[in-house]
């Protein structure tokens, strides 16, 4: 839209949600949670919470959770990335799976299904099939819930999922190839409130 403001830090409820480039967030009311960081700039704060949503490298960048990590961060991720976190110094390092409900402190995770249903890697094959139990995660603040879907399609799982934010994929089969356009296109198409920000 022609004069629309973009913003790179979206606030709500005291809730702050910045976009720091391909699926990587960080939300911050209090506690800091950090999710799927790559090919982020440096940044001075550390995650509270660091959520990973799967093994794939652009999820998971062992050079990039670097920057956001410290002693007293605790991970959440799935099992197929638990080992390759095994070197870092962090707090303590969760395996989940879609299902689990988690309490750390005041912030809570409803690890959330995420997969494909029609993007294909060969016939009959998906690249990211439900039984891999890559995840997404519903991250509850101060009374807020957002979701970060992961890497996925739109899911049956997503059919009565409440939460007062959703962060989603709008750009196909690569995310990493996506553009405004796509994002655009999704808010044209969309029946809710839609907030397009740019990299923090």
């Amino acid at each position: 839209m022609i004069g629309e403001i973009v913003l790179s830090l979206f606030e709500y409820q005291g809730l702050k949600i910045s976009w720091l480039g391909h699926d990587s967030f960080r939300i911050k009311n209090g506690k800091t949670v950090i999710i799927d960081p790559f090919k982020i700039r440096p940044i001075s704060e550390r995650a509270d919470i660091l959520l990973i949503t799967h093994e794939h490298y652009d999820h998971l960048s062992i050079d990039d959770i670097k920057k956001v990590v410290n002693e007293n961060t605790t991970v959440v991720t799935i099992p197929a990335v638990k080992k390759e976190l095994s070197g870092l110094k962090v707090k303590e390092v969760k395996a989940v799976k879609p299902g689990d409900k988690l309490k750390l402190g005041d912030i809570s995770i409803d690890v959330m299904p995420a997969y494909n249903l029609n993007k294909f890697r060969e016939p009959g094959k998906v690249f990211h099939p439900k039984e891999d139990g890559k995840a997404g995660y519903i991250i509850g603040i101060k009374g807020v819930r957002v979701y970060h879907a992961g890497d996925t399609d739109a899911i049956p799982e997503m059919k009565g999922l409440k939460a007062d934010i959703a962060l989603l994929p709008v750009s196909g089969t690569y995310v990493i190839v996506g553009s405004e356009q796509d994002a655009q296109k999704f808010k044209q198409l969309a029946t809710v409130e839609v907030q397009i920000l740019k990299p923090e």
